[in-house]
């Protein structure tokens, strides 16, 4: 591709960065590509999805979802940011923030095939061979383990162990909230193997199949997430299966977490759009008192605000994205995307919702849908509170500046 979609020119004489939003030929076609498939495909599925989680049924049915992958397969879509070498795309950061901004349109959980969790690029090649290429052909299953009952935002209060006796380790344990956890046939899951010296030395990541031992039962949940809570006893894993070094889990847990925030609030982003403008058709068909409720300023200035931040949260998680893209350090942006989008997705959708009066409390629309749905974003991955301590302590302690990259 001639780039990756955001391009900063520095611009000595004027002291600026200057930004260009214009995409190439390619990011244009992949955009309409992943835009038509979502108005085509997702869309017209929404209403059965609506019924069948009246029934209690989750997500899109297993054959389903694989007809939807290898249509976009057949198209080129496998692998959205998997590297070219290993089949997939190799999207840019940016490019792919902009695929999730066209995904989030629909409230339906697609994701494209060909997806691996990024430490497990990290095995070495017998791994990879068992665990990561299995994983991309989607063959095999994974899930990432690390929150716990007593150990959420606090990652480093991890207290699940693992011993070693011989060439095995045994690992005793429980671990929640878990994404995949109920359908993955492997999980990387990271236990305490050295206590006395703390996270940064005493964690270790081990692959763990689930033929191993280890159980998972479903956590219900008031959205669409399904997670699970897994239990490990006396599950012995060979030592050949850690994942990474001893010792070194931690920093592939920080490696895991930070692979992508930015691409939670692009999701967001897209669901915004569509509420927004489904907000802005439904007031120029209602009427009260003789005149449609578009001309009423109440519901104009919830409009506005809403576009207002719908904007400010697209230079945010492209900003971010950018960085990504550039290697410099991005989590000082993507905190800031992931909670500015986490608590305006919010706010936008109940505006959507009062503009549709009872008509939008009822699960006849999908706003209810997304109402619950979006809540998850305030939460997943990094509360709020977190992310505001990680921008806070940043500024304070002069690792970033309110100015921004600008400097």
């Amino acid at each position: 591709m001639a780039h990756d979609g955001v391009r900063h020119t520095d611009r000595p004489d004027e002291g600026v960065l200057m930004v260009d939003l214009a995409l190439s030929d390619d990011e244009k076609e992949i955009r309409s590509w992943v835009r038509t498939f979502v108005t085509k495909e997702l869309l017209p599925l929404e209403p059965d999805a609506l019924a069948r989680e009246r029934r209690g049924e989750r997500g899109l049915p297993l054959d389903e979802l694989r007809r939807l992958q290898g249509l976009a397969k057949q198209a080129g879509f496998f692998g959205i940011q998997t590297p070219e070498a290993y089949g997939g795309m190799g999207l840019s950061a940016v490019m792919t923030a902009l695929v999730e901004i066209e995904l989030g349109r629909s409230f339906l959980q697609f994701a494209f095939a060909g997806a691996a969790d990024n430490i497990l690029y990290d095995a070495n090649e017998a791994q990879q061979e068992a665990y990561l290429r299995p994983t991309i052909s989607g063959e095999r299953k994974s899930c990432f383990a690390i929150t716990e009952p007593g150990a959420g935002s606090d990652a480093r209060a991890i207290r699940t162990s693992a011993r070693r006796e011989g060439d095995e380790w045994v690992i005793n344990g429980e671990k929640t909230f878990i994404t995949g956890g109920n359908e993955a046939d492997y999980v990387m899951v990271f236990a305490v193997t050295d206590k006395a010296k703390g996270a940064d030395g005493g964690v270790t990541c081990f692959l763990v199949d689930r033929d191993r031992g280890w159980t998972s039962a479903p956590i219900d949940t008031m959205g669409e997430w399904g997670p699970a809570s897994l239990v490990f006893k006396d599950v012995r894993v060979p030592h050949d299966h850690i994942l990474g070094e001893e010792g070194k889990g931690f920093s592939l847990a920080m490696k895991w977490i930070g692979r992508g925030r930015y691409l939670l609030p692009a999701r967001a982003l897209g669901a915004c759009e569509r509420l927004v403008e489904m907000a802005m058709e439904h007031a120029h068909n209602r009427t009260t008192f003789g005149e449609p409720i578009a001309n009423r300023q109440a519901i104009q200035w919830m409009i506005a605000d809403s576009a207002t931040e719908i904007e400010a949260l697209r230079w945010l998680v492209l900003t971010a994205a950018w960085q990504v893209d550039q290697g410099m350090d991005s989590r000082q942006s993507q905190s800031m995307a992931k909670l500015y989008g986490g608590v305006k997705a919010n706010e936008i959708v109940d505006r959507v919702l009062q503009i549709h009066g009872g008509m939008g409390y009822t699960r006849e629309l999908p706003i209810e849908r997304w109402y619950r749905e979006l809540r998850l974003l305030r939460i997943y991955e990094g509360t709020d509170e977190i992310q505001r301590r990680t921008i806070a302590r940043n500024l304070l302690k002069g690792h970033a500046s309110v100015r921004g990259h600008l400097g």
